[in-house]
């Protein structure tokens, strides 16, 4: 277990490379979407030569407490105490040459929040969108409409927690986060839009961000995509249409799937010179 930074435990999984020691990446999930989910990618990562942690938000996968319906936490815990938490143990216990993180959706949005920051060396996100509704694309525009009005301000009041997996949508979450999810997703700005959050740490988040958008993702559209990561200083796009690399689809979430590994090739390749800014995809 992975003490977070007020001593929650949070459940974790390490895959340790077998040969050359390129460094350590940590794996931040998608709202809802538990570590097992990465593990493909963190096995392969591991065979690149970087030791891969996955590890669960509290309220998630085996970071659950055995019923959400009056446990208390809320989105921003996940970053300021959960993902602080896991970067602190990953600096102490891993002791990495170079920290890279990985940011799935909310995981890659987020960590412009931490106080250590300084500690990451490079970031790759995916689909690390402005989760504003209005920036969805397609019918999504809809779908992320009726959620921030209606399901995440209603359900978690009415049964003590969001049920995610009555949708469809991965895990379920705890009550706080799904409202103040939902709060986020309502507002122009997301949750750069949240003076209470201390948003002034993005600028120092000065570690180089490769982050991808695809073109088959009604979450993640170019624009959305282009509002989040503007928060960051130093950010790299590549945005990649499925057939790009003979894909049939990748969506929200494809990336990691084991097909996906012309994509995990050419992330790797940046994190093998994270510092070379707007050298040309070596997709292939």
């Amino acid at each position: 277990m992975i003490p977070a930074r007020d001593g929650y435990p949070l459940a974790g999984t390490l895959y340790r490379a077998a040969a050359s020691d390129r460094g350590r990446v940590v794996i931040n999930a998608a709202t809802a979407v538990p570590r097992r989910f990465y593990r493909h990618l963190a096995a392969a990562l591991a065979g690149a030569g970087y030791s891969a942690l996955t590890w669960d938000y509290r309220g998630i996968g085996g970071s659950r407490p055995p019923s959400l319906r009056g446990f208390a936490a809320r989105a921003r815990d996940w970053v300021l105490l959960d993902m602080a938490g896991v970067v602190d143990w990953a600096v102490s216990e891993l002791r990495p040459g170079r920290l890279f993180l990985v940011g799935h959706s909310f995981g890659g949005q987020t960590p412009g929040l931490l106080d250590n920051a300084a500690a990451v060396d490079g970031m790759v996100t995916m689909s690390a969108q402005s989760g504003y509704w209005g920036r969805q694309g397609g019918a999504q525009k809809l779908v992320v409409f009726l959620h921030a009005y209606l399901s995440l301000p209603l359900l978690p009041r009415i049964l003590g927690f969001m049920p995610m997996r009555r949708f469809g949508l991965g895990e379920d979450l705890p009550r706080g986060v799904a409202m103040e999810w939902g709060r986020w997703c309502r507002h122009p700005g997301y949750l750069l839009g949240d003076p209470s959050l201390p948003l002034d740490r993005y600028a120092s988040f000065t570690a180089p961000v490769l982050a991808y958008s695809f073109g088959d993702d009604a979450w993640g559209t170019p624009a959305s995509v282009d509002a989040m990561m503007s928060a960051y200083p130093t950010v790299e796009r590549r945005h990649v249409e499925p057939g790009d690399v003979g894909l049939d689809r990748i969506g929200h979430v494809g990336f990691f799937r084991p097909e996906s590994r012309p994509l995990w090739d050419d992330m790797i390749a940046w994190l093998d010179a994270p510092r070379e800014l707007g050298s040309p995809p070596v997709l292939s």
